[in-house]
């Protein structure tokens, strides 16, 4: 077993896992970091050892919500947890991670044809449950920079954030992509808000390890038309809620995202835009966000 360390929005983590898996993880490479004598916030252990059984454990709630995305089973037991992972909401269980109840311990269990998911998905999880209580939100956003700024743009699977933000690109030269799937938000002590690339990033390989201070956030809507509106914070809440990972089913969890959001959006404007995916919702946003 090789064990090696990452870097996302300054908390590190750690995957202990064979040569062959961690070999699958280029996405990763960008956030590799020598290991050094800090506490790492998590550390997965994964391996191939037969995917346990979920007898004993009590269900929580089942996550299927978007029919191409992963179905994700809860259950816990006494002070651990156990998730359930399939790769589509009627697909079989391929992998599963049972963490302790601060989440610094994860053992994941995976099957070969698969592992690249089954690590990804644990990370991803684990870090935004781990970030949870710490101003930091992993969002469902693709982030587009422009000016040393980054605009994310937020909506539910096909609403078209990443054809969004391919047509800022298309309509300004120095525009360039973040993240395309998953980045993660920070709001550090003087209340500064900064989006981070991850190594996580969807179906577009985006894995820069960069960041940049958040101009916007924008809630996309498709329409025969362009139109952009500026959302009061009560109006804005939802969406953000809706975009960000976490474990929302457990109380405290739900207070720490609504504690982040709420400063989130005490300093960050945020727009609904009804678009049209051509060059000029770009402009338009792009415009408005800099009023």
């Amino acid at each position: 077993m090789t064990k090696q360390y990452y870097q996302v929005a300054g908390y590190v983590f750690g995957i202990e896992a064979e040569e062959k898996y961690l070999q699958r993880l280029p996405n990763y490479a960008p956030f590799r970091i020598a290991p050094s004598g800090s506490t790492p916030l998590f550390i997965i252990h994964a391996s191939d050892e037969p995917i346990p059984s979920t007898e004993g454990w009590e269900h929580l709630y089942t996550d299927s919500s978007d029919a191409d995305m992963p179905r994700i089973e809860m259950y816990r037991r006494e002070e651990e947890w156990l998730f359930a992972v399939s790769m589509s909401r009627e697909g079989e269980i391929v992998s599963a991670m049972v963490c302790s109840g601060d989440w610094r311990d994860v053992r994941l269990y995976l099957r070969d044809e698969s592992a690249r998911f089954a690590i990804d998905n644990a990370a991803m999880l684990t870090f935004a449950f781990a970030t949870a209580g710490k101003k930091t939100l992993l969002f469902h956003s693709s982030v587009t920079v422009r000016g040393g700024k980054g605009y994310m743009f937020l909506g539910h699977s096909g609403t078209g954030k990443s054809t969004h933000s391919q047509q800022w690109k298309a309509a300004f030269e120095d525009a360039t992509l973040l993240n395309d799937d998953n980045p993660a938000v920070r709001i550090d002590e003087a209340g500064q808000v900064t989006v981070y690339g991850t190594p996580w990033s969807g179906k577009t390989p985006c894995y820069k390890n960069e960041s940049v201070p958040v101009a916007a956030l924008v809630q996309l809507a498709q329409a025969p038309h362009n139109e952009i509106s500026k959302l009061r914070m009560t109006q804005a809440y939802p969406y953000i809620l809706a975009s960000v990972s976490g474990l929302k089913i457990r109380p405290e969890m739900m207070d720490w995202l609504y504690e982040t959001i709420a400063q989130l959006l005490e300093t960050t404007p945020v727009y609904r835009l009804e678009c049209l995916p051509n060059p000029d919702a770009a402009r338009l946003c792009a415009q408005t966000c800099s009023l």
